[in-house]
């Protein structure tokens, strides 16, 4: 149903041309002031989408989001916090 997404910042030198970051993947968030983009594609196609994003050149950096990499299974950290708790 969903597609797994990949969040990418992409570093600009203007933001004058940042409308050709649309055919990469979903712009979701442009900051003028920092020039920077917010830019969503899909997962499978990331090392792709990076490696053409950097070759851009008014692209100088291309981060990804650590979000893929984290863990976001909680209740291993609750049972411990609750087991603090009860010694108290």
């Amino acid at each position: 149903m969903y597609q797994k997404r990949q969040g990418l910042a992409v570093w600009l030198k203007s933001t004058k041309k940042v409308r050709q970051l649309r055919k990469y993947g979903l712009v979701h968030y442009v900051s003028k002031r920092m020039k920077y983009a917010v830019l969503y594609c899909d997962l499978g196609e990331e090392e792709d989408v990076v490696q053409a994003l950097a070759s851009l050149s008014f692209v100088t950096d291309v981060q990804r989001s650590p979000r893929t990499e984290l863990n976001f299974d909680f209740a291993a950290a609750f049972q411990e916090e609750k087991a603090k708790m009860e010694q108290s």
